[in-house]
C-alpha cells in the first residue's frame, strides 16, 4: 500500500479539524544519527522555508523536549515561552500555539503541529487526536522507512564492493557518484582531473584511484604544488642536474622520477607557474622530460593525477594557465562535493574522525551526544570534510582536558555566548571557531600568509578569502 498519500491526507484533516497552519511529521531509524534530514517526512501547509525552520528546532525547542521526554509537549504561545521565543523561526514565522506527540517508544519521530495565534485550548482541544494519529504512524513506520531507498540503503554499497576506499566516508547519492566515476577510470592510464573545494577529499581520492589502478604496487608520490616556492618547484618536480642553481651541488632526483611506474598526484595544480606548466604539458605529451640543467631528456613512465579548486576554465580565459595543459590534465574530470551537498554524511564523518583522533592522540574512546552529532550535521563547515576534521580533533582534546566520557555540542562549538544572553545558532558559533583558530594561526605566524597557510592546511588564496570574510586586521598595523 503506498502510505504517502493516507498521511498526507491525515495531516490535512488534522489541520482542518484543529485550525492549526502547519502539520509536520518525521520518522528516523532507531539506529540513525541525528543529521540535517531525516529518512522519512511529510508536511501540510509548509513551505520549503519552514519546513527547514522545523527541522533546526529539533536540537533545541519543542520537538527535542518531545523526543527527550517521550510524552506530548504543549504550548499556548511560543512567543511567550521563556524557552522559545528567542528562536529564529519563532521570531521569522510567528509561531504560537505548537503541538508536539513523539512517535514510538522509544521515541524516533513526531507529530508536529503548528498555529499562527495563541490559544489557551489548543492543546486541550487536540493533543488526543495528535496522539491517536502518533500511535497509528508508529504501527507502519517500519513499511515508510524501509521503501525510501535513496535514505536507508547506503548509496555507494554497491561501488564499495568493486572500488576500495574505506578512507572516503560517507553514505550519500553524492558520494556514490563520485565513487562511480573514480570505479571507471581507476584501471586506465588516463590523466584526471579532481575538482572541487577545499577540503572536500581530493587527496583521498587521489589515492584511492592508485590503490584501484594496475599501479597500485607502485609508488605513489604526491606534491602540493602551492606549498613550494615557485623558484623551487620546477627542481622539486623534474630534479635538477649538479651545478643547475645555487645550492645544487649534487644531481637532485624529482618527484617525477621517484613516481617512476607508479602514479603522481598534483595537488593544486593550478599554481604551477606558466615556464612549469610548459614542462609539465611535455611530459604528458611526449613522456619525456628535461631536468634542470639537463641536456638529454628522461623517459617517464607515471600517471598523473591532479587536483585544484580553482576555476581551471577561467584562468584559461585569464591566460594564467595553458590551455592546452587543461585539455591534457582533464582528460577525465570528477568533481567532488562540498559538505552542503552531502549533509547526511557528516554525521559518520563525525564519528570516524572523534575515533581516529582519539587513537592518535592516545586518548579513551569518546562516545558521542545526540546534540553534537545535530550541532555538526546543521552547521556550516567552508572548509569542507577537513574543516570538520581539525574541528572534531580541538573538540576531543576539550573533552578529554574535562574528563568526559562523551563528546558534547560544547566541545566542539566552544564559542562565549552573545552579549545579550541568548544562545549562539551553529553558524554563529562555527564563525566564532573560525575566527578564533584562523586569528591564532595568523599571530603565530607574525601573519606570513604562507606560513599560516601551510599550518592550517589551506591554499593562500582559501586564506585570503576567509580572513577578509572573517573580518581580520591585523592589530599592529
Amino acid at each position: 500500500m503506498e502510505l504517502d498519500p493516507l498521511i498526507d491526507q491525515a495531516l490535512a484533516t488534522i489541520v482542518s479539524a484543529s485550525g492549526a497552519q502547519i502539520a509536520y511529521l518525521e520518522l528516523r531509524a532507531h539506529d540513525e544519527v541525528p543529521s540535517s534530514a531525516p529518512r522519512y517526512w511529510r508536511a501540510h501547509g509548509c513551505s520549503h522555508d519552514e519546513v527547514a525552520s522545523i527541522r533546526q528546532s529539533i536540537s533545541r525547542g519543542i520537538i527535542a523536549r518531545a523526543i527527550e521526554a517521550g510524552r506530548t509537549i504543549s504550548t499556548p504561545s511560543a512567543a511567550e515561552d521563556p524557552s522559545l521565543r528567542d528562536q529564529p523561526s519563532v521570531l521569522r514565522h510567528g509561531i504560537q500555539a505548537v503541538i508536539c506527540a513523539p512517535i514510538g517508544k522509544p521515541a524516533f519521530g513526531v507529530v508536529y503541529l503548528q498555529s499562527a495565534r495563541a490559544d489557551e485550548a489548543f492543546a486541550a482541544r487536540n493533543a488526543e487526536a495528535v496522539e491517536v494519529f502518533a500511535r497509528q504512524v508508529s504501527a507502519v513506520a517500519s513499511q515508510c522507512l524501509s521503501r525510501m531507498p535513496g535514505e536507508t540503503v547506503d548509496a555507494t554499497s554497491e561501488i564499495r564492493k568493486q572500488f576500495r576506499c574505506d578512507g572516503l566516508i560517507g553514505r550519500s547519492v553524492a558520494l556514490a557518484r563520485v565513487l562511480t566515476e573514480a570505479a571507471q577510470v581507476s584501471p586506465l592510464p588516463i590523466t584526471v582531473l579532481l575538482a572541487g573545494p577545499v577540503g572536500t577529499g581530493k587527496s583521498a581520492l587521489a589515492r584511492a584511484i592508485a590503490s584501484n589502478s594496475p599501479r597500485a604496487t607502485a609508488p605513489y608520490v604526491d606534491l602540493n604544488c602551492a606549498a613550494i616556492p615557485e623558484h623551487l618547484l620546477e627542481g622539486e618536480l623534474f630534479g635538477a642536474e649538479a651545478g643547475a642553481y645555487t645550492g645544487a651541488t649534487r644531481k637532485m632526483p624529482g618527484k617525477v622520477a621517484a613516481a617512476r611506474g607508479g602514479t603522481l598526484f598534483l595537488d593544486e595544480v593550478a599554481e604551477l607557474s606558466l615556464p612549469a606548466q610548459a614542462k609539465l604539458l611535455q611530459l604528458l605529451q611526449e613522456r619525456r622530460y628535461y631536468p634542470l640543467g639537463a641536456t638529454t631528456a628522461v623517459v617517464a613512465d607515471v600517471r598523473v593525477i591532479s587536483a585544484t579548486n580553482a576555476d581551471l576554465r577561467a584562468r584559461v580565459v585569464e591566460k594564467r594557465f595553458r590551455e592546452d595543459l587543461y585539455y591534457r590534465l582533464a582528460v577525465m574530470t570528477i568533481a567532488l562535493p562540498g559538505l552542503e551537498q552531502r549533509r547526511e554524511d557528516i554525521p559518520a564523518l563525525v564519528q570516524h574522525f572523534c575515533v581516529e583522533a582519539c587513537k592518535r592522540n592516545e586518548l579513551a574512546p569518546l562516545a558521542l551526544t545526540r546534540r553534537a552529532l545535530l550541532a555538526c550535521a546543521e552547521a556550516p563547515w567552508p572548509g569542507n570534510i577537513r574543516e570538520l576534521g581539525n574541528a572534531i580533533e580541538a573538540a576531543v582534546v576539550r573533552a578529554h582536558y574535562e574528563r568526559a566520557s562523551a563528546l558534547a555540542e560544547h566541545h566542539v562549538f566552544p564559542a562565549l555566548p552573545r552579549n545579550d544572553g541568548a544562545p549562539l545558532t551553529f553558524r554563529e558559533a562555527t564563525q566564532r571557531a573560525q575566527r578564533r583558530c584562523v586569528e591564532e594561526s595568523l599571530q603565530r605566524n607574525d601573519w606570513n600568509i604562507t606560513r599560516t597557510a601551510l599550518e592550517l592546511d589551506v591554499n593562500r588564496q582559501y586564506l585570503h578569502e576567509l580572513i577578509n570574510s572573517l573580518g581580520l586586521r591585523r592589530r599592529d598595523k
